[in-house]
């Protein structure tokens, strides 16, 4: 992915897009424990009441004062997450670097192998505009073919009454006059492809 998707100063009450990939286009999530484990990663860090803890005893650092995830979808050789951050601009940087290294670390133990696993630096896009916000957020939930039964997507929560206390979709769904109105959004938009190349060329012209 293109080094010029990467914010450098990051602004508060904020919104981003986060995404990478694997490092020359490879898998990140080999089966269903894979992604479990990212998830776990991400709860330990923005669940309050997580007490997952280190290898010295020490409880986790808590970033969701500040860091509010809205919407993600992991693939099979890359990822999406939505965030909305508030007054601590060093919080999502962070909180990406923390997670995605504990997840290589995670991952290269697992597989016996060595190296980066990422494409390099993360990359985030700062939204603009309501506008922008929900289509990205339409964008992260059409990544899989088979979006509305696909288990590893925040889709399922904006559906449904009760979401996990690491996931904040309300941001997005209170733009609707209704959950029910969020899926019509989201399934205007059920024939149309949606690349990976095309999302990047759209954010180099943005």
């Amino acid at each position: 992915m293109p080094a010029r998707n990467t914010v450098k100063h990051y602004s508060s009450n904020a919104y981003y897009h986060i995404y990478n990939r694997g490092v020359a286009k490879q898998s990140i999530f080999l089966d269903s424990e894979d992604k479990k484990y990212f998830l776990k990663i991400v709860a330990r860090h923005l669940d309050p009441s997580n007490t997952d803890q280190r290898y010295d005893g020490v409880v986790y650092k808590k970033y969701n004062a500040s860091l509010e995830l809205l919407s993600y979808c992991l693939m099979g050789n890359h990822f999406h997450m939505l965030f909305y951050m508030g007054d601590d601009i060093t919080s999502l940087q962070n909180f990406v670097q923390s997670s995605l290294t504990a997840y290589t670390m995670y991952f290269n133990k697992k597989y016996k192998r060595v190296g980066p696993l990422f494409q390099g630096v993360f990359k985030a896009s700062k939204i603009s505009s309501d506008a922008y916000l929900i289509h990205i957020s339409r964008y992260i939930h059409l990544n899989p073919r088979r979006y509305k039964a696909y288990y590893y997507s925040s889709l399922q929560y904006y559906v449904s009454k009760e979401s996990p206390a690491w996931l904040k979709p309300q941001k997005i769904i209170s733009l609707f006059t209704s959950p029910k109105e969020y899926m019509k959004f989201i399934e205007e938009y059920d024939d149309t492809t949606i690349t990976q190349d095309d999302f990047e060329q759209e954010l180099a012209n943005k």
